[in-house]
Protein backbone atom coordinates (compact mmCIF):
# COMPACT_ATOMS: atom_id res chain seq x y z
CA UNK A 1 0.00 0.00 0.00
CA UNK A 2 0.66 3.58 -0.54
CA UNK A 3 1.26 6.27 2.12
CA UNK A 4 0.86 9.96 1.49
CA UNK A 5 3.90 11.33 3.52
CA UNK A 6 3.79 15.43 3.85
CA UNK A 7 7.02 17.11 4.79
CA UNK A 8 6.85 20.94 5.24
CA UNK A 9 5.38 21.84 1.65
CA UNK A 10 6.17 18.55 0.08
CA UNK A 11 4.11 15.69 -0.83
CA UNK A 12 5.60 12.18 -1.18
CA UNK A 13 4.08 8.84 -1.97
CA UNK A 14 5.76 6.13 -0.15
CA UNK A 15 5.43 2.24 0.05
CA UNK A 16 4.05 1.15 3.71
CA UNK A 17 2.30 -1.55 5.70
CA UNK A 18 -0.74 -0.58 8.21
CA UNK A 19 -0.13 -2.79 11.37
CA UNK A 20 -1.90 -2.49 14.61
CA UNK A 21 -2.59 1.02 14.18
CA UNK A 22 0.95 1.70 13.20
CA UNK A 23 2.55 2.23 9.77
CA UNK A 24 5.67 0.98 9.15
CA UNK A 25 7.48 2.52 5.70
CA UNK A 26 9.90 1.26 3.24
CA UNK A 27 13.26 2.69 4.56
CA UNK A 28 14.43 3.43 0.89
CA UNK A 29 11.52 5.25 0.13
CA UNK A 30 12.51 7.13 3.67
CA UNK A 31 15.57 7.92 1.88
CA UNK A 32 14.43 9.25 -0.99
CA UNK A 33 11.89 11.46 0.12
CA UNK A 34 13.58 12.53 3.44
CA UNK A 35 17.17 12.14 3.27
CA UNK A 36 17.29 9.36 6.19
CA UNK A 37 18.81 6.38 5.65
CA UNK A 38 19.52 3.72 8.83
CA UNK A 39 23.27 2.57 8.71
CA UNK A 40 24.80 0.70 11.71
CA UNK A 41 25.66 3.64 13.20
CA UNK A 42 22.28 5.06 13.51
CA UNK A 43 20.04 6.82 11.53
CA UNK A 44 22.42 9.10 9.12
CA UNK A 45 21.63 12.00 6.98
CA UNK A 46 24.37 13.04 5.16
CA UNK A 47 27.23 13.82 7.67
CA UNK A 48 24.52 13.59 11.01
CA UNK A 49 23.94 10.65 12.43
CA UNK A 50 21.76 9.52 15.32
CA UNK A 51 22.18 7.27 17.59
CA UNK A 52 19.29 4.25 17.22
CA UNK A 53 19.31 3.00 21.09
CA UNK A 54 16.31 0.42 20.88
CA UNK A 55 16.66 -0.86 17.06
CA UNK A 56 13.72 -3.08 17.33
CA UNK A 57 11.23 -0.43 18.38
CA UNK A 58 12.52 1.00 15.09
CA UNK A 59 12.79 -1.40 12.61
CA UNK A 60 9.83 -3.87 12.49
CA UNK A 61 9.37 -6.64 9.81
CA UNK A 62 7.47 -4.35 7.63
CA UNK A 63 9.98 -1.49 7.65
CA UNK A 64 10.69 1.43 9.59
CA UNK A 65 8.17 2.41 12.43
CA UNK A 66 7.11 5.94 11.39
CA UNK A 67 6.27 7.07 14.68
CA UNK A 68 9.54 5.60 16.35
CA UNK A 69 10.99 7.60 13.24
CA UNK A 70 9.41 10.77 13.73
CA UNK A 71 10.62 10.50 17.62
CA UNK A 72 14.00 10.11 16.73
CA UNK A 73 14.33 12.97 14.16
CA UNK A 74 12.65 15.60 17.32
CA UNK A 75 9.65 15.85 14.51
CA UNK A 76 5.66 15.50 15.62
CA UNK A 77 3.19 13.29 13.64
CA UNK A 78 -0.14 13.78 12.34
CA UNK A 79 -1.43 10.25 10.89
CA UNK A 80 -4.56 9.28 9.45
CA UNK A 81 -4.13 5.87 9.05
CA UNK A 82 -7.84 5.79 7.34
CA UNK A 83 -6.45 8.29 4.52
CA UNK A 84 -3.12 6.72 4.55
CA UNK A 85 -1.54 9.78 4.81
CA UNK A 86 0.63 10.95 7.48
CA UNK A 87 2.34 14.99 7.79
CA UNK A 88 5.86 15.53 9.47
CA UNK A 89 5.52 18.75 11.88
CA UNK A 90 8.50 21.37 12.04
CA UNK A 91 11.05 20.53 14.86
CA UNK A 92 11.37 22.49 17.95
CA UNK A 93 14.43 23.63 16.87
CA UNK A 94 13.19 24.82 13.58
CA UNK A 95 9.98 26.50 15.30
CA UNK A 96 12.46 28.31 17.65
CA UNK A 97 14.52 29.65 15.17
CA UNK A 98 11.29 30.81 12.76
CA UNK A 99 10.29 32.81 15.75
CA UNK A 100 13.49 34.18 17.23
CA UNK A 101 14.26 35.82 13.77
CA UNK A 102 10.35 36.59 12.83
CA UNK A 103 8.99 40.03 12.81
CA UNK A 104 5.45 41.68 12.64
CA UNK A 105 4.24 43.45 10.38
CA UNK A 106 4.28 47.17 11.04
CA UNK A 107 0.24 48.53 11.74
CA UNK A 108 -1.72 51.49 13.87
CA UNK A 109 -4.81 50.60 15.19
CA UNK A 110 -6.33 52.73 18.07
CA UNK A 111 -6.60 51.40 21.46
CA UNK A 112 -9.93 51.67 24.21
CA UNK A 113 -9.86 55.35 24.59
CA UNK A 114 -9.14 56.36 20.86
CA UNK A 115 -5.62 57.09 20.59
CA UNK A 116 -3.40 55.54 17.96
CA UNK A 117 -0.37 53.03 18.15
CA UNK A 118 1.89 51.86 16.18
CA UNK A 119 3.50 48.51 16.59
CA UNK A 120 6.93 49.87 15.03
CA UNK A 121 6.82 52.44 18.14
CA UNK A 122 7.59 49.79 20.53
CA UNK A 123 10.15 47.67 18.66
CA UNK A 124 12.52 46.38 21.04
CA UNK A 125 10.18 46.51 23.96
CA UNK A 126 7.56 43.41 24.88
CA UNK A 127 3.99 44.09 23.76
CA UNK A 128 1.10 41.99 24.26
CA UNK A 129 -1.28 41.41 21.37
CA UNK A 130 -4.77 40.49 21.85
CA UNK A 131 -6.97 39.78 18.78
CA UNK A 132 -10.36 38.63 18.91
CA UNK A 133 -12.69 36.68 16.30
CA UNK A 134 -16.38 36.24 16.66
CA UNK A 135 -16.55 33.16 15.21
Amino acid sequence: MMLTLIDGERRHAIGAQFLDGGVQVDPADVEGALGWKLAPEGLCRGSVCIPVRDRASLVREGGLDLAALASLIGRPLALDAEERAAALGESAGDRATALHTLEAPDFTLPDLSGRMHTLSDHRGKKALLIAYASW
